[in-house]
């Protein structure tokens, strides 16, 4: 297809092409420094709490899920695990009906670190938060950024997606906002939810 027919004016797409090209890095040096102070006093870098991330929503899985769904290479993905895996925080394994591939899943160690990060989170010293305020105060909510959830979805495919929403589900289910912080649902509320989730389905069935 040449440019004469391609169903959008070529000026018009550049102008998005580098709009979002050139936002998505301000909102990124942005990012990447909350991210990094977040983290700092648990002696991690992004990429390393990205993997421990993935690892507690996926239950257990493969180095190239990890590369896929932290968008990183696999070399990157294996390295940084390993480097969690000496700090106690993953443990790799094997399955019996897949050899080929290596799995990792956080350890109790690891589950605690995550956790603690979660209840050390500050919006107070988050500049994206800050930045979206305003619409909150306005609209109730945070943006729920649906186009550019589209264009993800569209670029990355479904399963990126799915595993995207997943974990934030995960999040709105496992904890609470307790006094400003989020912290772990105990272990009663999680089966009380559970349990509820499963009647809804049930309802929804009948």
């Amino acid at each position: 297809m040449n440019h004469s027919e391609q169903p959008f004016d070529v000026k018009e797409a550049l102008l998005f092409s580098q709009r979002m090209a050139q936002l998505s890095k301000a909102l990124w040096k942005s990012i990447e420094k909350d991210w990094q102070q977040w983290i700092k006093p648990y002696n991690l870098n992004i990429n390393e709490h990205h993997i421990l991330w993935i690892a507690y929503q996926l239950k257990g899985a493969s180095i190239s899920e990890i590369a896929k769904f932290g968008v990183m290479h696999v070399s990157t993905a294996f390295n940084f695990s390993k480097k969690l895996e000496e700090r106690g925080f993953l443990k790799f394994s094997k399955k019996l009906n897949d050899k080929r591939n290596t799995y990792i899943e956080l350890t109790p160690k690891g589950e605690e670190t995550f956790h603690k990060l979660l209840e050390d989170f500050d919006p107070a010293r988050t500049g994206i938060v800050k930045g979206a305020q305003p619409l909150h105060d306005i609209y109730g909510k945070f943006p729920e950024i649906l186009e550019m959830m589209c264009i993800i979805r569209n670029i990355y495919g479904e399963d990126f997606m799915e595993i995207f929403e997943k974990s934030f589900s995960n999040i709105e289910k496992d904890f609470l906002n307790e006094r400003g912080k989020v912290t772990k649902r105990s272990e009663e509320l999680e089966n009380s939810a559970e349990a509820a989730e499963k009647a809804a389905k049930t309802n929804q069935i009948v």
